[in-house]
């Protein structure tokens, strides 16, 4: 009961596998979280075992606030406290404005924006001594991508909620932050129908030299959740090469 507990909700795979397998050689005990991939979910978990830490594996749509109660339930059950909440699950329809249903639109925020809200005011009932809250936002964010309309307004409204989260749950010592990455080549971005184009342009135009990769992203999380970070409040920390910066 005295290791740390770290939550990652869609970590069965990409970004959130590997935030979790970082955390785990951090020393915490994790949660892995999958909504349909049982198979890589478990496969996550037994890495993370090897690594000396207890992994604990919880099916929940993060778009559904009773199955969200339930697993954090759960977790809650198994572990009895929660020190790091990572909301990285996402999903998303990618259409053209004027082809967007409105299920395309439900879905989309209901994954990507109310998951965050109300598991963080679940996870916040199970950090007693304090915690770190940090949600994984994209450029699409601030800036138009192709086809991008629902996850980028989506996305928005998480920046925007992790400001409302930072300055309401600073009083039970809870830091809550984002990180919003450039385009990572993922199993994710097969998704795009301009995936090509995207990872062509971040080759090509990005100051830093290289596209962003994963690792950069999980080593933003991992200072994010650290004393270190204490001061950072609120904020959306863009991981991009300099990318945005021409834009």
């Amino acid at each position: 009961m005295s290791n740390k507990v770290a939550l990652v909700t869609g970590s069965s795979r990409g970004v959130g596998k590997a935030i979790a397998l970082e955390l785990a050689k951090e020393g915490y005990d994790l949660v892995i979280n999958y909504a349909r991939s049982k198979k890589a979910a478990l496969e996550t978990a037994e890495e993370i075992e090897k690594l000396g830490r207890k992994a604990f594996v919880v099916r929940a749509n993060v778009g559904d606030v009773e199955k969200i109660r339930g697993m954090f339930e759960a977790i809650k059950e198994e572990y009895g406290r929660l020190d790091v909440f990572i909301s990285n699950a996402a999903s998303g329809v990618l259409r053209p404005v004027m082809e967007l249903e409105e299920s395309h639109w439900d879905w989309t925020m209901n994954i990507n924006s109310k998951a965050l809200l109300f598991c963080a005011q679940e996870a916040a009932k199970l950090m007693d001594k304090g915690g770190k809250i940090v949600s994984i936002s994209s450029l699409g964010s601030i800036r138009y991508l192709e086809n991008y309309t629902t996850v980028g307004v989506s996305k928005a409204a998480v920046e925007a909620l992790t400001r409302y989260l930072s300055v309401e749950l600073s009083k039970m010592d809870i830091v809550v932050n984002a990180v919003s990455g450039g385009a990572i080549d993922t199993e994710a971005l097969k998704h795009f129908p301009n995936r090509e184009q995207l990872l062509e342009d971040a080759r090509q135009n990005t100051p830093a030299g290289r596209m962003v990769e994963i690792e950069d992203i999980v080593k933003t999380v991992k200072f994010l959740v650290s004393d270190d970070a204490f001061m950072i409040r609120g904020q959306t920390i863009i991981v991009d090469g300099g990318r945005s910066l021409l834009v």
